[in-house]
C-alpha cells in the first residue's frame, strides 16, 4: 500500500504523517564571536526565521525545541568538554514542537532571524535577535575540530565561546530580570 492510500479496501485516503529522520549523535566544536557590524550581509547566502525554546538545563546539559523552515527538531546537548560536546537532533511534528514550547519553555524561548554567511569557505551563522534580547548579534561557527582554524573577518568582534554571560539561558534570565525591575 502507497501513502496515498491506493489498497486501501474501503477506499479511504491515509493520512499523511510527519517521520522523524534518523539522527547520530556528532561531537560539536562550536565558537562564538560578538558580532561588530553590518558588513556581514554582503556574503549573507540564505536566511531562515528560528523559534529556539529551552526546555530543560541542568550542569551545562540542555534540551532545545527548535522551530525553522518549516521543521522541528528536539535537539540534547551535553556538557562542554573543552570546547566541544555531543549533541544529537530529532525531528518531530511542528504542532508537538509548538505544544512543547507553550507548556515546557516558559520564559526561555527566543526568535531570531539566523543568517548563514560564508567567509573564505566557512560558513557562519549570525544570529540577529529580536524580542527580548533584541540588540545582541552573536556569530557562530562549527569547526571539524577543536584544533581548526577559521577566519576572522572584520565584522567579527570578541569572542565569547564558553562564556557565562553570554549563554542564552543568561542573557533571558537578565533580560527579564532588568524588565521586572522597570
Amino acid at each position: 500500500m502507497n501513502r496515498s492510500g491506493a489498497g486501501n479496501s474501503r477506499g479511504r485516503q491515509c493520512q499523511q504523517i510527519d517521520r522523524p529522520r534518523a539522527s547520530i549523535i556528532h561531537l560539536e566544536s562550536e565558537r562564538k564571536t560578538l558580532v561588530r557590524s553590518d558588513a556581514w550581509r554582503t556574503a549573507c547566502v540564505w536566511s531562515v526565521r528560528l523559534q529556539d525554546g529551552l526546555a530543560t538545563a541542568t550542569d551545562g546539559r540542555k534540551v532545545q525545541v527548535r522551530i525553522a523552515d518549516g521543521t522541528a527538531t528536539l535537539a540534547v546537548t551535553g556538557a562542554r568538554t573543552g570546547l566541544s560536546r555531543d549533541e544529537i537532533e530529532y525531528a518531530f511534528r511542528i504542532a508537538d514542537a509548538k505544544r512543547l514550547m507553550t507548556r515546557q519553555c516558559a520564559n526561555q524561548v527566543v526568535s531570531k532571524p539566523l543568517h548563514f554567511v560564508v567567509e573564505a569557505g566557512v560558513t557562519f551563522e549570525v544570529d540577529v535577535y529580536d524580542g527580548l534580547l533584541e540588540g545582541i548579534v552573536i556569530a557562530e561557527v562549527e569547526l571539524v575540530s577543536t584544533e581548526h582554524d577559521f577566519p576572522r573577518p572584520d565584522w567579527l568582534g570578541e569572542e565569547v565561546t564558553g562564556r557565562q554571560d553570554h549563554r542564552k539561558s543568561v542573557m533571558l534570565q537578565a533580560r527579564l530580570a532588568a524588565a521586572e525591575g522597570t
